[in-house]
């Protein structure tokens, strides 16, 4: 029979097992060298994880209680498998659309650095939308300060079809961008015709770490004072220069604030959390959000372990730089997903959040990166190799127990960008910052006329492809449940 589940949340939560599961566990679960299953250790910690964690264990009967009947049984299922990866994504993940965002990953460094800001980039961030029978056209969305791509030149809204004289389409463009160095073609729109222009530009990619907070600033509206902020990850390792920007906006004695996630497609749930509360401040202590675990460990939690609360510091401990607002506009797009999801949904039961732009993403729940380690913290991991996986483990609801489904957040004032005449972010002819300003002011009769441009599909957007793409994620399981654990082994 499997391990119950409190047994195991008891034994590997507390510590017991050694860093490198050296003991009771390679006992029951021995690994040998060129074996019918070499990767056995690995998959006794998917599976014990998944087990534990994962928030749909009820609809995979395999990660039941009584399911196998011995562990021999549960072994020889597992070694049915040709892969960690086939055994996570096809043995124990619930299919999309249900579950759209576990992953496992062969080397947690790539995930760590995602979370950290860090990749490989030439500097753009950019939309890909098919046009005619099988061509691609990119757009630049914005570039990172600092990156080749800003030293070349680029520039938000410059467009291209071709990379080193190739012309991108559906068969090629994710193989052509992915390459490590290449020439672009700058393209222009005329009478409906997009064709090449003489322009070239080198690019190549280089290791970055994007400050997430791409323009902080103040708008004179009609004589009204807004603060305009474009935020595009929610980043930990940059709360600190997201307070100081809002430690500014606060100096500045702004009426208004105009928080731009038009591009910003999630990530951790503590910032976001933070950041609802730079917004507030008058609501410290107050349910932000609530948390819906798996059935067993919502059993074992807490009422108080199982929401977020607005609070009144960053995790440095620093002060958060409140505006104590009872209003705010958000604009928020089909690229705005999750943790920014999160905060316009956890604000709603408490000020007035006005939604500017279309349907988000609809990703409501989060996850957390669980390491074969004898708590599934960072720390003690099993040297032996260097997976993980970042499964599902809670859905959220707000403070009145609303969510939102996977067609996303409506907004209260329909508008989009023109994608190949972009403006510049602050710009009062930006559509969707216009909008947010005519409705500041009252002069709602100048919210711009909504014009879909048949012409362009969207078909991706950059970094689509990484591996935490429009993930909201914990750090790592909190401590609460740790100690939980101990208090229930005594």
């Amino acid at each position: 029979m499997k391990i119950n589940k409190l047994i195991l949340f008891l034994f590997l939560a507390t510590g017991i097992l050694s860093s490198c599961f050296k003991d009771d566990d390679d006992e029951r679960f021995p690994v040998e060298p060129g074996g019918e299953n070499p990767n056995l250790e690995i998959e006794n910690y998917i599976y014990d994880a998944m087990s534990l964690w994962y928030v749909y264990e009820a609809d995979v009967p395999e990660l039941g209680d009584d399911y196998f009947d011995s562990e021999a049984d549960k072994e020889e299922w597992l070694a049915s498998f040709d892969s960690p990866e086939d055994l996570f994504e096809n043995g124990l993940k619930v299919p999309e659309p249900k579950d759209r965002f576990s992953f496992i990953l062969d080397d947690y460094t790539i995930l760590e650095n995602n979370q950290s800001g860090i990749s490989t980039t030439t500097g753009m961030d950019y939309g890909l939308v098919r046009f005619g029978d099988n061509g691609v056209l990119a757009y630049v969305r914005y570039v990172i300060p600092g990156s080749p791509a800003d030293e070349a030149g680029v520039t938000r809204g410059v467009i291209f079809t071709d990379i080193d004289g190739e012309s991108m389409t559906l068969d090629n463009y994710q193989s052509l961008l992915a390459r490590n160095g290449y020439d672009l073609t700058v393209a222009e729109i005329n009478d409906n015709i997009v064709s090449n222009t003489d322009e070239t530009i080198s690019l190549n990619r280089i290791e970055i770490t994007e400050n997430p907070v791409l323009l902080n600033t103040t708008i004179n509206a009609d004589g009204i004072n807004v603060g305009y902020i474009v935020y595009n990850s929610f980043t930990a390792d940059f709360d600190g220069e997201l307070n100081a920007a809002f430690g500014e906006l606060k100096a500045e004695g702004i009426d208004e604030l105009v928080l731009d996630l038009r591009y910003n497609g999630g990530g951790n749930v503590e910032t976001a959390v933070d950041l609802s509360s730079m917004i507030t401040g008058q609501f410290d202590g107050e349910i932000f959000s609530k948390q819906t675990w798996n059935n067993f460990l919502q059993s074992q939690l807490s009422e108080d372990r199982l929401v977020d609360r607005f609070n009144d510091e960053i995790r440095t401990g620093e002060m958060i730089n409140s505006l104590n607002l009872s209003k705010v506009y958000i604009i928020g797009t089909a690229s705005t997903a999750s943790a920014s999801e999160l905060v316009i949904n956890g604000l709603a039961p408490y000020i007035e959040v006005v939604h500017v732009g279309s349907n988000t993403v609809g990703k409501f729940q989060a996850a957390a990166p669980l390491y074969d380690s004898p708590d599934w913290d960072r720390q003690n991991r099993n040297p032996n190799h260097k997976y993980v996986i970042q499964p599902l483990i809670y859905e959220s609801v707000n403070a009145n127990e609303d969510a939102y489904s996977e067609e996303g957040l409506i907004p209260d004032i329909e508008a989009e960008e023109n994608i190949v005449a972009l403006k510049e972010f602050g710009s009062p002819e930006d559509p969707l910052l216009a909008t947010a300003l005519a409705d500041i002011t009252g002069n709602r009769m100048a919210i711009p006329a909504i014009s879909h441009d048949s012409r362009f599909t969207k078909i991706g957007e950059s970094g689509d492809t990484d591996i935490d793409y429009q993930r909201m994620y914990v750090d790592e399981i909190p401590e609460e449940i740790r100690k939980k654990a101990a208090e229930l082994k005594q």
